[in-house]
């Protein structure tokens, strides 16, 4: 954990939450982006299979573009969460009570504007804290929600998962949201240390709303990721515009092509961006240079599926209680509402 999120960072929240503003903290104030971009880009290009991390799909253009692919008709995901969370807010505000609103990832938080009304509806002043690695997202999302409900005090983190766990104690009791089944972008092995430090973050009796999507017929889950009208195929080439514009890496965008399959036996859908022609990337601030053939893939994100059965029984090994479930008619898709309890043996068991 670091130091200065666990001491001047989480003053600094203390204090937002407690004035009547709207304020955006920065967990890494002297980190350089572009040398985490550059770092990161050499790394996943030095990997056979070669990858990206999908946290830097979401520049401005990113969390636009993806804002937009919420809204194509294939893409089932967010209107069926909402609408679970419009059938169910009441219901989670009931269990859950008095709490602080944490989010992981909040992108827009248009969907958090549900809860927000339930909690409003039962008490006078709600507190919420989004967090996400997208500043411009971020900003827009808390001057929304202030305009919109000036009963909320608002503070957002700009900064990535691990370096907001530390400030979750800060806010207990806490109901910490990760919506958007945004936990399927976790490997297995990324999904265990997400879990295992989330638990040790939280204290007793704070809860954890997590929105899963669900193993359903390969059509509709590959029809999701291959919009008609080609908005998550601008997402994945927006990856590469952001290096050519920010790494200096002279892409020919023209030369890729979205590529997304739904993989049964994995259970996860794979995004990648496939090249159509021989390209040379170049970090120029990193002296690193990188040739990628013809036909050559480089994946950009994963999006696993899970299967409630074995997926619950896997979360409670962290040291959660399941407190509700809640899934749609045709079991698309699933909020779980979790409680921290009192021990956690790491997941390990």
């Amino acid at each position: 954990m670091h130091t200065y999120s666990k001491t001047l960072l989480g003053q600094q929240l203390h204090d937002a939450l407690h004035a009547n503003r709207v304020a955006i903290l920065g967990a890494e104030p002297n980190q350089d982006a572009l040398l985490d971009f550059a770092c990161s880009t050499v790394a996943g290009l030095s990997d056979l299979p070669r990858r990206m991390e999908c946290r830097f799909l979401y520049d401005e253009q990113g969390s636009k573009l993806f804002e937009r692919i919420t809204e194509q008709p294939e893409y089932y995901l967010t209107r069926t969460e909402a609408a679970l969370l419009a059938a169910h807010a009441d219901r989670i505000r009931e269990v859950v009570g008095a709490a602080t609103l944490a989010e992981l990832g909040s992108g827009s938080s248009t969907k958090t504007d549900i809860l927000l009304r339930a909690w409003l509806a039962r008490e006078g002043v709600v507190r919420y804290v989004p967090v996400d690695v997208s500043q411009s997202a971020l900003s827009c999302a808390c001057h929304q929600i202030s305009a919109e409900h000036r009963a909320v005090r608002v503070v957002g983190v700009h900064a990535d998962y691990a370096s907001a766990f530390p400030l979750l104690q800060v806010l207990s009791p806490a109901l910490v949201l990760f919506l958007g089944s945004s936990i399927g972008n976790f490997s297995p092995k990324e999904m265990k240390c997400f879990l295992s430090t989330l638990a040790v973050s939280l204290n007793p009796g704070d809860f954890f709303l997590v929105g899963v999507d669900l193993v359903k017929e390969d059509y509709i889950i590959n029809a999701a990721y291959n919009d008609a009208a080609g908005v998550t195929a601008a997402f994945t080439r927006n990856l590469f515009a952001r290096m050519n514009r920010e790494l200096g890496s002279d892409i020919n965008l023209n030369a890729i092509q979205h590529v997304a399959r739904y993989v049964p036996a994995h259970e996860q859908v794979e995004i990648a961006a496939r090249f159509t022609r021989s390209q040379t990337i170049e970090v120029a601030s990193l002296e690193r240079s990188f040739l990628l053939e013809q036909g050559e893939e480089v994946q950009t994100e994963i999006s696993r599926k899970f299967c409630l059965e074995r997926f619950i029984p896997y979360l409670e090994r962290f040291g959660f209680s399941t407190e509700q479930v809640f899934t749609d008619p045709k079991q698309w898709f699933a909020l779980l509402l979790l409680r921290r309890t009192n021990g956690s043996n790491g997941g390990r068991s």
